[in-house]
């Protein structure tokens, strides 16, 4: 029987943003996707309800590089999985890994001098070291051809599934509580310049009557303060799950004006709630959206948005023909079909 070590780590890390939700869905399928193979998992932390028997190896700092390899070489697999892409140096066997985005490529303003040392360094290393590798999308996988040379047959695409929590939405008082008193539009995801909340807030200040409300880790301050300047705008940060299944079920449309995504996942996890989605048409969102959702060409430009979002909001049969196509799209997408997938391309290596 073939060993697969898979790394799990990001899937044990407080913050669940994209990279960390897919690790955790698909390693946690894995087995069952693959019954034949032995599957061994590490992180260098616990966390309760991963769905899998995790071996926790601690370290602090440099645990990808430096620890895990260590205990690599004593169980000694037939291949290491990583799901995403920082492949360790130290490793000698075969790997195969998931490239999800190259935005420190397209976007380099967003990141610091050292972190896209750090991506560029990875991501070319793990291009070297994998025979075979996973993106999210068709825009990824153009993206690793034009930016590393990387020949399109040794890539696999196998896109992002979606699944919604059994978690009870919070009661509607919440909403006061945030100051969400009247109708608002949601946007999920990092404060981040790539995910272009200000063109949204530009967006929505043509409207009226109409709230931005965003839910997200707030990783640039800067922008958090000017978003937070404006009455329109209503900065949320992290918020737990029954708090945002509510603000996915009062919102009046989601919008995705992102300037760049790997998958948008964000999209996709509101079509599956049977929400009208704006997005912007760049990089991987219409392969997400398909027809079952409205775009905007330019996501520099905030008064295309402003337009659409204005289609979006007042046309009623429109809305509920959105909302049905959603649904059906976003039922294509399932973490089951994903980790089937994953699992296709490991024992293609293995």
């Amino acid at each position: 029987m073939k060993t697969v070590a898979v790394d799990v780590n990001p899937a044990t890390r407080a913050v669940m943003t994209g990279t960390e939700v897919y690790t955790r869905e698909v390693c946690s399928r894995l087995p069952a996707a693959a019954p034949e193979l032995r599957w061994r998992f590490f992180a260098s932390r616990p966390r309760a309800a991963l769905g899998m028997d995790v071996m926790v190896i601690p370290l602090r700092r440099l645990w990808s590089q430096v620890r895990l390899p260590m205990a690599l070489a004593t169980e000694r697999p037939d291949l290491l999985f990583v799901p995403a892409h920082a492949v360790p140096f130290a490793w000698p066997g075969k790997v195969l890994t998931v490239v999800h985005d190259l935005a420190f490529e397209r976007y380099p303003r967003a990141y610091s001098a050292a972190e896209r040392a750090y991506l560029r360094l990875t991501t070319r290393w793990a291009t070297v070291r994998s025979r075979l590798l996973i993106t999210v999308s068709e825009s990824t996988k153009a993206d690793l051809v034009s930016a590393y040379g990387v020949r399109p047959e040794r890539i696999r695409v196998v896109p992002l599934g979606a699944s919604r929590p059994e978690v009870r939405a919070a009661p509607a008082s919440r909403l006061a509580e945030l100051g969400l008193n009247g109708n608002f539009v949601l946007q999920v995801g990092r404060l981040e310049t790539r995910k272009n909340q200000a063109a949204a807030l530009a967006a929505v200040e043509r409207l009226d009557g109409v709230t931005l409300a965003l839910a997200g880790p707030e990783t640039d301050p800067e922008l958090a303060a000017r978003l937070r300047a404006s009455g329109r705008c209503r900065v949320l940060g992290r918020v737990d799950q029954p708090t945002l299944e509510l603000l996915y079920a009062r919102a009046a449309a989601v919008i995705v004006p992102s300037l760049y995504e790997g998958f948008g996942l964000p999209a996709l996890e509101a079509m599956a709630r049977g929400k009208v989605v704006v997005a912007a048409k760049a990089s991987s969102l219409p392969e997400v959206g398909g027809d079952a959702a409205l775009y905007f060409h330019d996501a520099a430009d905030a008064g295309q948005l402003a337009k659409v979002l204005e289609v979006a909001l007042g046309d009623e049969p429109l809305r509920k023909s959105l909302a049905k196509a959603a649904r059906e799209r976003a039922r294509q997408f399932t973490w089951e079909r994903c980790a089937a997938g994953v699992a296709a391309v490991i024992r293609e290596v293995v």
